[in-house]
């Protein structure tokens, strides 16, 4: 017997808004042309072509945050620039969700950290979300029910994220004399990665016809793919092309599905995931989306998870109106594929 499908794919908000998006950048610059450097006699040892970073990833820099600032800190100093963006008071806050990859340890949780460092109150519900990169839209999906269901009023979501250690542990582990030419394929991903903070604060359309309300969206799943791309802080291993295959077509899906509910075929700004310049081309090529529509952080940040799409979005802010729409999309590894509608 066929069973009917599940409604739950698709989703809108009644009354939730963005007040304020913001990003903060982790101040070390780290040139693919310095982790070339770092490699040249792994590279000439296995006739491995460099350059492979900056001109088929497109991925020029990265960032790093000094040694000594946590991951937490980093959402905590994002998310206290989102407060003062959104003037909204700390004790305001009913909702705290952090959504890193990255983190330090297994507990208690970033949000915790987060949650003391800004002075957040006791009534404060907190916790860590975890979907690899689609945490921060994930965030703002339950955010966004939390507040139209009339528990809370005003919700913050923080993503820290670092990739130092494990970009110094990568680039170490492929100077060493036993490495192979398939090792630097495997842990290619691991050196697109890039460090940055961000949050965003949201709360009820209705009091604050100001924001930027959230219009719905659409979620799927492709979890036969979880094996493709699996990490920790010390190795990421990543089949890049499989990954991309199969990231392009649960994104296809999800589009076709969430066609009958949505229009997202001429938006005007579409803020996707930042992964690298084939990515991007294929992503849009897949969905046919205008690339001149499509701003781009990944030449000078990196791939930062997912924090990687708030910092899009927080950059492109500036370039906005009013009455805009614009499409946040991603692809976590794992496989899972989301998509929100914002009315700038």
């Amino acid at each position: 017997m066929t069973q009917p499908q599940a409604r739950n794919a698709t989703f809108r908000f009644g009354d939730t808004a963005i007040l304020s998006v913001e990003q903060v950048e982790a101040p070390e610059v780290v040139t693919s042309a310095w982790i070339d450097e770092q490699l040249a006699d792994t590279y000439a040892r296995l006739d491995v072509r460099p350059g492979l970073l900056e001109g088929l990833a497109g991925i020029k820099e990265r960032r790093w945050w000094p040694e000594g600032v946590s991951f937490a800190d980093a959402a905590a100093m994002a998310g206290r620039k989102a407060l003062d963006a959104a003037g909204v008071e700390p004790g305001a806050i009913g909702l705290l969700i952090d959504t890193a990859v990255s983190r330090a340890h297994l507990e208690p949780s970033a949000a915790v950290d987060v949650h003391h460092q800004l002075g957040l109150p006791p009534h404060c519900i907190n916790f860590d979300l975890s979907n690899a990169c689609l945490g921060f839209v994930n965030g703002m999906h339950l955010a966004g029910m939390m507040i139209d269901s009339g528990q809370i009023d005003y919700a913050l979501i923080v993503d820290g994220e670092g990739s130092r250690e494990l970009q110094e542990r990568t680039i170490a582990r492929l100077q060493g004399p036993d490495s192979v030419a398939a090792d630097i394929f495997e842990d290619f991903a691991s050196l697109t990665l890039g460090s940055g903070g961000a949050a965003m604060v949201l709360g009820r359309a209705s009091t604050h016809p100001e924001g930027h309300r959230l219009v719905g969206g659409a979620s799927r799943a492709a979890t036969e793919h979880h094996r493709i791309c699996v990490g920790d802080m010390n190795r990421m291993v990543t089949d890049s092309r499989a990954l991309l295959e199969a990231g392009l077509q649960l994104s296809g899906e999800l589009w076709k599905e969430a066609a009958e509910d949505f229009d997202w075929a001429d938006l005007d700004c579409y803020v996707i995931h930042q992964v690298s310049n084939v990515h991007t081309q294929a992503v849009c090529a897949a969905l046919g989306i205008d690339s001149n529509r499509v701003p781009l952080t990944f030449p000078m940040f990196g791939n930062i998870g997912p924090a990687s799409i708030p910092v899009t979005l927080a950059l492109q802010t500036q370039d906005l109106v009013p009455g805009q729409r614009i499409g946040c999309l991603g692809i976590g590894s794992g496989l899972n594929a989301s998509v929100i509608e914002i009315v700038w």
